[in-house]
Parts: C-alpha cells; sequence; structure tokens
C-alpha cells in the first residue's frame, strides 16, 4: 500500500529538465509528490546530502533470459538469439514457470536495488510469457511494460522470401495475437524480416484498434538491412515506418546519417543499447550522431543474459561513448544522458509515466547517499549521477509512492 513521507534538507533534480535544487522539503502521499520547496540551484556539495532523482526507465530488456546470465558467451548474435534454434529459445523452453519465476522476480528486485520502477520487456514465449513476467511485476512493484512476441514463427523462410501480398497471418497466430494483446502493453517481433508485408499491416491495425505499443529491433547489424533489401526491395528502417509504425525503434546500431534523419522526420523515439552491443562485438549504436540530429533517445539494457539491467553502469558507459563519438570534452551535458533514463520517457508512453519530479506527478523516485566519502564533495552533480554510481550508492527506490527498495537503516 502506498504511504507518505518526506525527506527534509535535500537536493532534488526538478522538472524534465532534471534542474538540480536544495530543498528544503521533498514529500508525497499516497502515489502524489506533494511537496518540492526549493531554496536554490545547487549543483556542486561540500558536505554531501541526499539526492533525489526521478525513478529510472529501462526502455529495452529481454527478462526472459534472466535464467541464463552468460550463457551467450562464445556465441554469435544469430548462434545465441535467433529463432527458432538460437541459445536462448531452446533454453527458455526447458523452463517451467515454476523455476523461470524466480529469476524473472530476482532481477527485477535487482533492477529496483539500482534504481529502476519500470521498463519496457521484449518477451518471448508468447501470452504465457507474458503473464509470467506479469505475476513477478505484481510480485516485485516494478513495473513491467510487457511487448510480446508470437511463441513461434508464423511463417517459413520461403514465405517470408516470396512475401506475397496476400501472406496474412495463419489462423492459429491470429489467435494468438488476440490472446497476447490480451494480457501485454504491446507487440514486437524481433526484426521486420520475421514477417510479410501483409501480417504488418495486419499488426498495426489490429494493435491500433486495440490502444497497444508497437516496437521493433531495427539496424542491430548491417544483416537486418541487406535481408530487407533483398526480400522487398527497402531497409528495415524504412519498412518499419511504412508497414508497421512503431512507437519505439531499438537499437540503430549502424543506422547511417539518412536512416537517422528518416528517424526524426518521423518523430520516433530511438532505445540504444550500447553495453550489449558492446558485448556481442558489435558497432557501437551513433549516439552523437542521433543526439545531434535531434532524435528522442532513450536507454536500455538489452538482454539479462548479456547484461546486468543495471541502468546506472548503462548512464556510465553511454555518456563516456557519446563524448568520444563528439570527439568534444563538453558535449553531451550529462543531463542529456540521464534524461534517455527518466523525462525522455514522456514523448514515448505519455500516461502516467513522466520521469520527472514536480508537485502533481507520481512519487517515483530514487534516494541517492551522496553523503559517503566518494561522492560528498562533487563538483558536477549530473556528471556524478551519471558515471560514479553504483547501486551501493541508491537508498530506497519509489514507484507511484510504494517503497520497491529501502537500504537498511535508511528511512524517512
Amino acid at each position: 500500500m502506498s504511504a507518505s513521507g518526506q525527506l527534509t534538507d535535500c537536493v532534488v533534480l526538478i522538472g524534465p529538465e532534471l534542474a538540480p535544487f536544495r530543498c528544503v522539503r521533498f514529500a508525497w502521499a499516497g502515489d502524489t509528490i506533494t511537496a518540492v520547496d526549493r531554496l536554490a540551484p545547487c549543483n556542486t556539495l561540500d558536505d554531501g546530502a541526499v539526492v533525489v532523482i526521478p525513478g529510472l526507465y529501462n526502455s529495452h530488456t529481454h527478462l526472459g533470459d534472466s535464467a541464463l546470465p552468460d550463457g551467450a558467451t562464445g556465441l554469435t548474435l544469430e548462434e545465441g538469439f535467433f529463432r527458432p534454434h538460437g541459445y536462448k529459445y531452446r533454453e527458455l523452453a526447458k523452463l517451467t514457470p515454476a523455476t523461470h519465476q524466480p529469476h524473472l522476480e530476482a532481477h527485477l528486485r535487482y533492477m529496483a536495488r539500482s534504481g529502476t520502477v519500470a521498463h519496457l520487456d521484449f518477451r518471448e514465449q508468447g501470452p504465457d510469457g507474458a503473464r509470467l513476467l506479469r505475476a513477478a511485476s505484481s510480485a516485485t512493484g516494478v513495473e513491467s511494460i510487457i511487448l510480446g512476441q508470437f511463441n513461434d514463427s508464423p511463417f517459413s523462410a520461403a514465405e517470408l522470401r516470396a512475401n506475397a501480398p496476400a501472406q496474412t497471418l495463419p489462423p492459429a497466430h491470429l489467435a494468438e495475437l488476440a490472446e497476447l494483446l490480451a494480457v501485454a502493453d504491446g507487440f514486437s517481433e524481433s526484426t521486420m524480416n520475421d514477417l510479410t508485408t501483409a501480417a504488418w499491416a495486419e499488426i498495426r491495425a489490429l494493435t491500433s484498434t486495440a490502444g497497444k505499443l508497437r516496437a521493433i529491433h531495427c539496424l542491430e547489424n548491417a544483416g537486418y538491412r541487406d535481408l530487407s533489401l533483398a526480400s522487398t526491395g527497402r531497409g528495415d528502417l524504412s519498412r518499419a515506418l511504412a508497414d508497421y509504425d512503431p512507437h519505439l525503434i531499438v537499437h540503430l546500431t549502424v543506422a547511417t546519417a539518412e536512416e537517422i534523419a528518416l528517424l526524426v522526420r518521423a518523430g520516433k523515439t530511438g532505445v540504444v543499447n550500447p553495453r550489449a552491443n558492446a558485448t556481442l562485438g558489435l558497432p557501437l549504436p551513433p549516439v552523437a550522431a542521433l543526439l545531434r540530429a535531434g532524435a528522442n533517445l532513450l536507454l536500455g539494457t538489452d538482454n539479462v543474459m548479456l547484461n546486468p539491467p543495471n541502468l546506472l553502469a548503462e548512464l556510465d558507459f553511454t555518456y563516456k561513448l557519446a563524448r568520444s563519438q563528439f570527439a568534444d570534452a563538453l558535449t553531451p551535458e550529462p543531463a542529456a544522458i540521464l534524461k534517455m533514463a527518466t523525462s525522455n520517457i514522456r514523448a514515448a508512453l505519455g500516461g502516467d509515466h513522466h520521469g520527472a519530479l514536480e508537485v502533481g506527478l507520481p512519487a517515483s523516485f530514487v534516494a541517492l547517499d551522496f553523503t559517503v566519502g566518494h561522492l560528498r564533495h562533487t563538483r558536477h552533480l549530473l556528471a556524478s549521477i551519471v558515471t560514479r554510481l553504483s547501486p551501493a550508492d541508491v537508498l530506497a527506490t519509489y514507484r507511484h509512492g510504494r517503497a520497491l527498495f529501502q537500504a537498511p537503516g535508511f528511512s524517512f
């Protein structure tokens, strides 16, 4: 049950711009922020403080393979992750709900321990997989925004190559989609190459009618684009925008300048996953080019099999990657990277997803211990938040006024 509480003499990142202010009081009642009583801007500390930031959004996870940490080591992307014979799918098929759910819950609790209040999960195993994650989310309080996937491929390789205009979803998969959308928040197959053009149009119409989200992995490697060009004459991003109209486009690892411009013109949100790409030996996503073009960007940790779902580590890696790509010690500012895990979510999800702290908004926040020796004398608060935190520095994580994690000995 949601409670009420307050912090006094703290520092709060206020509003979607994440402006740091020393505050007399930060308070909430039930699920809503009731007070943010500011004193003055505060981007340096001399004697430490408790720092309050918006709860983090992990915008691309595959929590299903949390039972298989580092299981893809030594495997290629195709060997580890592609359906139907990839390692992930073979191993997931061996798990029962009773053996699988504890892994989901353990990693959701780890996410809360590292400041995450919600994640967008690209969930395998059809409706059953979505139901299992929904139960784990309910048990832990971390919000799982579930984007489901068919349990098996609707089409043969020959049918996908032919891409016949009348090749819509088979009746069994159409029924599976209806069942999936009844429990999940949206839909996402792995790539545009997994379905026919007619099937994508069908899914677009059905998800629109149901008011569900759509997402897709695009341009994770050049093969995604090349295969799409061979079968349809269009690259996978161009095809996604025209045939499927996704709300979220994930990876963009090998996006060209023309493809980035196409993404921005379409007003779509991109999700980058730098650590996962690096772990797989793929090119690193063009974060600087995407930021320079004005893309709305979110941040994800991708498969738990590749990386722990720790956004604090992802923020650090992404910030330094962007600096290297800009070849500029001044660009981007740390706030631009932190927004990728906080306030940029608003444009993608809307509703009660703000990723910001203001009176009247949901009480979804993280309290950070900046009284410890390695943080108490920061000369740039936002830079330290982005680059110097570990889960050990998190005092509490709250979502809609409910404590998801609270460190021993810490109380409001």
